[in-house]
């Protein structure tokens, strides 16, 4: 298995796959991760750590066909092989291509899978680990820009090999989801459908999603749009406009960071469309959508607008569509009319999924 994984500066996608090469491991899997960075570094000894993109482009490229050349020499002999690289750079020659079509060929790659973050985890990773001046708007363009990229290179090298795009999440469990993606090819993939942000600051209901949660990454490969922690941003840049202040602070692996407010207000707009769009595509990427409806402390369902809108998207896109309605309200004809299922509890969920041997 040849997996290729791109991803924006910022993601720290060597730790992670490092990681993932451990669990794997742990299963008996034997994979070989080539860090193309890494490797280009080892090949220009004369260039300082963070300066290898003010090189000229022909030293650039040259750099890279010449690593690129080596791990594919590799991949004739590894058993599994992960290559960690880019698919663009945006820099001071401005947007530009990471990879060369004719050596991508040459590798023959069986997956491509962009790797991705949210906004406030990679601006906390960039001021802690790169000299790399940013803006949160480029964050966002950026991100879009690398996941464009990758499905371009996936469908111009060929169109029948699998994208994925996977949030990085929490490196502990979405590792062990990247493992799957890759080497558990019968296990079924799932987007996770939940509401978010109306019900951020409902304890009861926020534990209730969160044991849905967990419990569907023990049995699925899930894409779960709650790795992405940025939802609830401009939320809380209303919040802190409201309070007269000029930044927001939230909180981001594991310690607290202030964004400037005005940059939070310019990007509310790309965050927002970002998801609708995203979100679809991890739809589309998935065999089917399970989605939970827990209950408020009246007995009302909490159901979004964009929890419907993705029951429709999914059943629209001749997805397998389940509904785990909580709540005591009866649910509505436009949940029933597109789900394939519809259960009371997760316990019953899980049983109907092992009767079908999905699990």
């Amino acid at each position: 298995m040849i997996v290729v994984v791109t991803g924006m500066v910022g993601v720290d996608k060597k730790s992670y796959l490092q990681r993932v090469c451990q669990f794997a491991a742990g299963k008996g899997k034997e994979v070989l991760l080539c860090n193309v960075g890494d490797e280009m570094y080892a090949e220009a000894p004369d260039v300082p750590p963070g300066k290898i993109l003010d090189i000229s482009m022909k030293r650039l490229s040259s750099l890279r066909r010449s690593v690129f050349k080596d791990i594919i020499a590799k991949a004739k002999n590894a058993p599994n092989l992960i290559v960690n690289t880019h698919a663009t750079f945006r820099w001071r020659h401005g947007l530009f291509p990471a990879v060369d079509f004719d050596q991508m060929r040459q590798l023959n790659t069986d997956m491509y899978v962009c790797l991705i973050d949210g906004v406030i985890a990679l601006h906390t990773r960039l001021l802690a680990e790169h000299a790399v001046e940013h803006s949160l708007k480029d964050l966002i363009v950026w991100r879009e820009e690398e996941i464009i990229g990758t499905e371009m290179l996936c469908k111009g090298i060929n169109e029948t090999i699998p994208f994925y795009c996977l949030a990085r999440g929490t490196e502990a469990e979405t590792s062990e989801t990247f493992y799957r993606l890759v080497f558990e090819g019968l296990r079924k993939r799932a987007y996770l459908s939940f509401p978010m942000t109306a019900v951020g600051d409902m304890e009861n209901v926020m534990k209730q999603i969160d044991e849905f949660r967990r419990l569907m990454k023990q049995l699925f490969v899930c894409f779960d749009p709650g790795d992405l922690e940025e939802s609830s941003l401009p939320h809380y840049a209303g919040e802190a406009a409201r309070k007269g202040l000029d930044y927001v602070e939230v909180t981001a692996l594991g310690r607290k960071v202030r964004l400037n407010l005005h940059e939070v207000l310019q990007i509310e707009r790309d965050i927002n469309s970002q998801i609708y769009a995203r979100d679809f595509m991890l739809i589309d990427q998935s065999d089917m959508i399970i989605s939970f409806i827990p209950t408020l402390a009246d007995g009302r369902a909490a159901i979004s607008s964009g929890v419907e809108r993705e029951l429709q998207h999914a059943h629209e896109a001749a997805k397998e569509v389940y509904v785990i309605w909580a709540a005591k309200q009866t649910p509505s004809v436009f949940v029933t009319q597109t789900a394939t299922k519809v259960f009371a509890d997760i316990n019953s969920t899980v049983e109907f999924f092992k009767q079908k041997g999905y699990i």
